[in-house]
């Protein structure tokens, strides 16, 4: 079966103290429908430039990215915009999302008005109008609807990870990329937001990007793992093989730190 997504030869580069560095380096992966794909890393390993490049967020120096086919990085203008409602993000800050002087419903409708010919299947024969349809989705996300007329600093740093999680699932995109979606939690508001995440893969059948850090997080949320290390990709292998002694050295350490 056709990956819904293929990255192939990926190199960016940056100058530091006048010399060359790689963020990414000859990094090709897939992922399947339905999957999800986990990158873990420390910091500065390359794993958000990844993930800002597969957003088309950012321009690599050479290589390519297909969604189903399409070559994301070769488009621009109204091409791209439209690709966009296809590929959706949950950043680490979900300040960065939210605007602090829309009520939620507003702010969770903002994808939807943007691409208003758009109607996720999920929603479809329920109630329409844009607060009915911001209802449902901070329902998906387990959000009392009266939360709709509030503000961003009202509510906690958990819940508004949760409006943007609704933000980020509400145009049925085909791929969600989560960069660091819990690393500013806390450890028990963390664990929930798994959940959630996981649910709602399960139950909207989307694909992932889970990008992070915390190595015991990319194990839980994914079918599959990359490992990063200086913008390359030194490490891959199904989830449930973590621990198996043909892993990289570095995955080992990784994992040891983690225990």
């Amino acid at each position: 079966m056709q990956p819904l997504l293929r990255v192939e030869r990926l190199y960016k580069t940056f100058r530091k103290s006048k010399e060359q560095v790689y963020a990414l380096k000859e990094i090709s992966l897939q992922i399947a429908r339905g999957e999800c794909l986990g990158v873990v890393g420390e910091s500065g390993s390359g794993k958000s430039t990844l993930g800002k490049v597969i957003l088309a967020l950012e321009r690599p120096d050479s290589g390519e990215v297909w969604l189903d086919d399409v070559p994301l990085l070769q488009l621009k203008g109204a091409a791209l915009r439209e690709q966009r409602q296809h590929v959706q993000v949950v950043f680490q800050d979900p300040n960065a999302s939210l605007n602090s002087k829309m009520p939620i419903w507003r702010s969770i409708m903002e994808p939807l008005d943007n691409f208003p010919d758009v109607m996720p299947p999920f929603l479809s024969g329920k109630r329409t109008d844009r607060i009915g349809l911001a209802a449902q989705l901070l329902e998906l996300v387990g959000l009392p609807l009266d939360h709709l007329a509030r503000y961003p600093h009202e509510l906690s740093g958990g819940q508004r990870q949760r409006v943007a999680i609704a933000r980020g699932i509400s145009l049925n995109p085909k791929l969600l990329v989560c960069d660091e979606p819990t690393s500013s939690l806390d450890v028990s508001v963390q664990a929930q937001i798994l959940q959630l995440l996981k649910s709602l893969k399960q139950t909207l059948g989307m694909s992932y990007l889970f990008i992070s850090h915390d190595i015991a997080s990319v194990q839980y949320m994914s079918d599959r793992m990359i490992v990063m290390k200086d913008g390359e990709m030194i490490d891959e292998f199904a989830s449930s093989e973590l621990t198996h002694q043909d892993r990289h050295i570095y995955t080992k350490l990784l994992v040891e730190a983690a225990s």
